[in-house]
């Protein structure tokens, strides 16, 4: 395909850059649009998976149609199939009246399943026959509707993985990975990033009637180097803060510090199973159970050695185990000191204190935080989560995984 209809095509739909992967996506979602094949678009989370979405079905013998984005997470399991497929008078308690889902009202459309792996495995078999055979039955009927329209799915996870846990229908899988496109996070794109900050800098002094902000050089680089975890999104809401806040429109290096989260180096590796947002949002809970074990920890020792000490057995432990209590004892001559007093067979379940060491978890100590959390803000998640640094989701996945809906 020509450069110059890839540059007008992301002309046409507001796709701004010049990354090699950015272009290489264009051209699969140019060349597959004319079909009616489905497309599955991976990326992480505020990547731009729903743009790639329309610029297909605007491409598309579809494109007279109607085109509707469903966010499969946002739907609960209890309801998605009469949202997607509809369903009958009287077929669960509240059903009134008969209703339309949303794969009937698409039809002769475009249908956009965003985040598909949020999906129950009841639905992802009905969504099988749709694509398999374009028909499916309504909740609570018995006849079955034909339905002609395009699916595109999206998703920021790895499909083989759930497939692996059993979280995906693996045939599913296969039919809706038919053509494969792949968004690339911002930091993989340069430049684009300058790019993009110039564009969303122009359109919120438009918004805000403000002068445009303007990027010093270091400021740039400072830009670059960053990874943007939330992509476009984030980088969006970053150049809003901005435009909205500041006085002085040249943007210096430090002043771009002010508002980029601070970059740990000696952070460890995020488990690669789970998905980047998410993992970013549990790897901050988990530094806060990890830091609260810690000072647990050092409590514990500090008891331990003050009960030791007091037993000849237990000074005699001491002396055995000296690393163990080296940052509880101020000094050798000080533990000397300790050890070689008279000795006091007073506590009886000193070795009660020491088992508790074992008994600690990074799990109990984590649902512990989120109990604290929930009653603090008398059961409100939304407010809950934000004071663990989680998203609601992961915090709603956390309370039924610890079972805590009853607080």
């Amino acid at each position: 395909m020509r450069e110059g209809t890839i540059q007008h095509i992301k002309q046409q739909f507001g796709i701004i850059g010049n990354a090699q992967a950015l272009n290489r996506a264009v051209e699969v979602a140019v060349q597959v649009a004319p079909t009616a094949m489905t497309v599955m678009i991976t990326g992480e989370s505020g990547s731009g998976k729903e743009s790639f979405s329309k610029l297909i079905h605007s491409l598309s013998p579809y494109k007279h149609g109607q085109f509707i984005a469903i966010n499969c997470g946002a739907i609960p399991e209890g309801t998605i199939d009469s949202e997607l497929f509809g369903h009958k008078k009287g077929a669960f308690t509240g059903a009134a009246e008969e209703r339309k889902g949303y794969f009937e009202e698409a039809d002769g459309g475009t249908i956009f399943l965003d985040e598909i792996a949020e999906l129950p495995l009841s639905s992802q078999a009905r969504l099988l026959r749709v694509l398999e055979y374009g028909e499916f039955i309504k909740v609570g009927a018995s006849k079955v509707q034909k339905v002609s329209l395009r699916v595109v799915a999206a998703t920021n996870v790895d499909l083989r993985e759930a497939v692996h846990k059993g979280k995906f229908r693996e045939d599913l899988y296969y039919r809706i990975t038919t053509v494969p496109l792949r968004i690339p996070p911002l930091r993989e794109r340069g430049t684009d990033m300058i790019f993009l900050f110039r564009k969303f800098a122009t359109d919120f002094a438009d918004r805000y009637h403000v002068k445009p902000l303007q990027l010093a050089e270091e400021a740039q680089k400072t830009l670059l180097a960053y990874r943007f975890p939330g992509n476009i999104r984030e980088l969006k809401n970053l150049v809003e803060q901005l435009s909205v806040l500041e006085i002085d429109r040249h943007i210096t290096q430090e002043k771009l510090l002010q508002y980029l989260p601070p970059v740990r180096s000696d952070l460890p590796v995020l488990y690669q199973g789970a998905p980047a947002a998410e993992a970013l949002q549990e790897r901050d809970l988990l530094y806060k159970i990890l830091f609260e074990l810690k000072k647990d920890m050092s409590e514990l020792k500090r008891l331990v050695f003050e009960l030791l000490s007091k037993d000849e057995l237990g000074s005699q432990r001491i002396k055995e185990h000296a690393m163990l209590f080296q940052s509880v004892t101020p000094s050798p001559a000080a533990a000397v000191a300790v050890i070689a007093q008279p000795p006091q067979i007073d506590k009886p379940h000193v070795y009660e204190q020491v088992e508790t060491l074992e008994n600690l978890s990074i799990a109990d100590k984590e649902c512990t935080l989120i109990s604290k959390a929930l009653k603090r803000h008398h059961n409100k998640r939304k407010e809950a989560a934000k004071s663990l640094g989680i998203s609601e989701r992961t915090l709603y996945r956390k309370i039924k995984q610890y079972d805590l809906e009853q607080i």
